[in-house]
């Protein structure tokens, strides 16, 4: 049966972040996105959430690129092609190359609505169990290193699982030893964004001695011969996060073992469908994965938690409450974690209310397209 569609809305938002938020690529203290709401004839909205960033630093994608993509051509598939399940969009998208977070961001206001026209949490239409999810947070790369450590102090006191720490040449061995010493039990990952080079493996090697969970995309972004090498040199588990964009990165990265954990991020991959496709092939290969955060307002951050109750999600992601990163988010209730769990919704569709006032107030323009 036809999933019913009438109508999509493109909202462009700008939300300040609570915090300046600092990679090896520079810093972030506002955030530009789309919110997708896909309608039906029963009044009834699915949402979805773009998460490229105002400038290609990440990944080709962009704020303009997603609108160009989204309104120019997708829309226009969606509306030339009967969708019976979500996992449609997945086939009816191809024709468009890459351009994966326009499409996670359609993809995922579909996932939505089709969960809440069946009554559902997002999560059980995925096919997810877990009634909680274990949480960590990323820290970004801090003034100093007092900074840092006072940062990691509250957030563990908080009960975070898991501590992830933005590095780059200059900002890792030396700032990780000395997190080290002060939090010698607490589960520390490393995040390096793409910043070295297999001329660095003798450096990174280093980190071997500091326990971590793992070291997630130290080479090129484009990469996933050069990250076997490394990992063969190093003790330390690598993870993949920019490499992979789609289940055969995934197919070729563990064949050639490139990492022994992969970060699935929703939006990189193209959207619900193939993300949930990785994780059933890195649960066959025996391969952790975890659920990667890019900053989401609260639909994308209702999207995480629902994929994250998928049986192979074994490590803590990245999805922390609402206020750590935003002073007011569209949602009602904004997610809350309590001594690093978040407790899954069982409301239909992404199961968190919008914030529809505060919607409003962030958007700086919308677009309406009949279907």
């Amino acid at each position: 049966m036809t999933i019913p569609m009438k109508q999509i809305k493109l909202r462009r938002l700008k939300m300040s972040l609570t915090n300046p938020f600092t990679t090896s690529f520079g810093t972030l203290q506002e955030k530009e996105f789309f919110i997708t709401e896909v309608f039906d004839d029963e009044g009834r909205r699915g949402f979805g959430e773009s998460v490229a960033f105002t400038s290609p630093w990440y990944s080709e994608e962009t704020v303009e690129t997603n609108h160009h993509v989204m309104k120019d051509f997708l829309i226009g598939l969606l509306r030339e092609n009967n969708i019976n399940h979500p996992n449609d969009v997945l086939e009816v998208f191809k024709p468009i190359k890459r351009n994966h977070m326009a499409k996670a961001a359609l993809e995922g206001a579909v996932w939505d609505l089709y969960a809440k026209q069946k009554r559902i949490p997002l999560a059980e239409a995925l096919g997810g169990s877990r009634q909680e999810i274990d949480v960590g947070i990323s820290i970004g790369i801090q003034p100093t290193v007092d900074d840092l450590l006072q940062t990691i102090d509250q957030h563990v006191r908080e009960g975070y699982k898991r501590i992830k720490i933005k590095i780059k040449p200059g900002w890792d061995y030396d700032v990780l030893k000395e997190v080290r010493k002060h939090f010698p039990d607490t589960p520390i990952m490393a995040d390096a964004n793409s910043a070295y080079t297999l001329q660095d493996t003798e450096h990174l090697k280093k980190l071997d001695e500091l326990g971590l969970m793992m070291i997630e995309q130290p080479l090129a972004h484009d990469d996933i011969a050069d990250h076997a090498q490394l990992q063969a040199a190093l003790a330390t588990p690598v993870c993949l996060d920019e490499s992979i964009h789609s289940l055969n990165d995934t197919r070729k990265a563990i064949e050639l073992g490139s990492c022994k954990i992969i970060n699935i991020k929703i939006g990189r991959v193209g959207g619900l469908s193939e993300a949930k496709r990785i994780h059933d092939y890195c649960r066959e290969h025996s391969i952790d994965v975890w659920c990667g955060g890019m900053l989401e307002a609260g639909v994308g951050r209702a999207q995480n938690i629902a994929l994250t109750t998928l049986p192979q999600f074994v490590l803590p992601g990245d999805t922390a409450g609402s206020a750590l990163y935003w002073k007011k988010d569209i949602i009602k209730p904004e997610v809350t974690a309590a001594n690093g769990i978040i407790a899954v919704p069982d409301k239909p569709g992404i199961g968190y209310e919008i914030d529809d006032e505060a919607l409003e107030s962030f958007t700086v323009s919308e677009e309406t397209f009949p279907l």
